[in-house]
């Protein structure tokens, strides 16, 4: 199979992370829960893989790295924990539905949300963001890169706005940690959110929340901490004060594992050998007769996404030929995006979504191009 939707996970891991998991199942125990070997081996290993996490994203503390299931997870935490009725809040129509889906449900209990729009090439304006600011506005929740078109938000520029109006930025990097080099205190990020199956090439189970210190999120989740057991309220440090129940602790040591790799690596060269694949597949089929390719193109930054229809054919019906004729993987449908499909006109056709990893290679992205293109053909 050439697997091209790396975009919703990375199928193939470095032998590191699997090995990681391996020996997790067989010797952690319960941090924080006990002084043998077992508690004191987890426990080890989790914090390393915060020291590791906070280095890779330019976190100040390594205590301020909150461990989650995913980033959707960590998402939730984030907006839930900082926003109060009466607030308002600013985001974008590139958002995914773990964005959008926390801010409507906020819009029930009196937070007010306003969005950025997408122009015809799915890309946002910094001065939208700012004309939109009002003297309750309270935070910017925005993606640092669409899930559907790969097109990448200036979050530094955004990041400067909301320094300069004394407003929290949270940033979704679902598609760029690992794959796009990230720093909280350059960009003026307060509290990023990543998960670890995607571009950090982590097991599935694993993801996180990065707070810059001073910012205080509340509590999303209470129960059992491991320490002031007799206490009625949840532990008010960080990470504890977010991180209820036991941790993924088997998962994590995979997670930290595969952030030793992306480090090892170099985010930059990775970045670099998964956009040319990208550049490469984008020039074999845009050009093609009845394809139709959503995004922006233009030279700046971006992730190594390609979304593409051909024709007036249903996207599903195009992934399942490239699955079924071709043994490509791919990504049909509306991508968890519904704002971004309505300003790029796809709704009802959805669109078919190509996504490039650091294991992917130049020939598989020639096979793909011949497959849209003979598709194009015949479709």
């Amino acid at each position: 199979m050439i697997y091209l939707d790396n975009a919703a996970t990375t199928l193939q891991k470095p032998p590191q992370v699997i090995q990681a998991v391996v020996e997790a199942m067989t010797t952690l125990g319960n941090p924080a829960r006990g002084a043998h070997e077992g508690a004191l081996r987890a426990a080890r290993g989790i914090y390393e893989a915060r020291c590791r996490v906070a280095a890779l994203f330019g976190c100040p503390r390594p205590d301020h790295v909150v461990f989650t299931s995913n980033s959707t997870e960590a998402l939730n935490i984030a907006i839930r924990g900082v926003l109060r009725p009466g607030d308002h809040v600013i985001s974008t129509d590139l958002e995914h539905n773990s964005v959008l889906r926390p801010l409507y449900a906020l819009e029930r209990t009196g937070v007010a949300c306003s969005f950025v729009p997408a122009d015809a090439r799915g890309t946002v304006h910094l001065a939208d963001f700012a004309r939109l600011i009002r003297p309750e506005t309270r935070a910017i929740v925005c993606t640092h890169a669409s899930n559907l078109t790969g097109n990448l938000v200036d979050i530094a520029q955004v990041g400067a706005l909301a320094r300069k109006h004394g407003l929290l930025l949270i940033v979704d990097a679902s598609q760029t940690a690992g794959a796009v080099p990230i720093d909280m205190e350059q960009m003026g990020i307060d509290l990023l959110c990543f998960t670890g199956h995607k571009g950090l090439f982590g097991p599935q189970g694993t993801g996180g929340l990065c707070i810059r210190p001073g910012v205080e999120v509340a509590p999303f989740k209470v129960g059992g901490s491991g320490i002031q057991s007799y206490s009625k309220t949840q532990p008010a440090a960080y990470p504890t004060r977010l991180e209820a129940g036991t941790l993924n602790g088997h998962g994590i040591l995979g997670l930290s594992a595969a952030v030793q790799f992306v480090k090892e690596t170099g985010v930059e060269a990775i970045s670099r050998h998964e956009r040319q694949l990208m550049e490469q597949f984008y020039q074999g089929v845009v050009g093609l007769p009845g394809v139709t390719v959503y995004g922006d193109f233009s030279g700046g930054p971006r992730t190594a996404i390609v979304a593409l229809n051909i024709g007036q054919t249903d996207s599903g019906t195009v992934s399942d030929i490239l699955a079924q004729a071709y043994d490509i993987a791919t990504r049909p449908g509306a991508h968890c995006a519904p704002r971004l499909h309505q300003a790029l006109g796809t709704v009802e056709q959805g669109a078919v979504r190509f996504s490039f990893s650091w294991y992917n290679t130049a020939q598989e992205v020639d096979t793909a191009i011949r497959a849209v293109a003979e598709l194009a053909a015949e479709l």
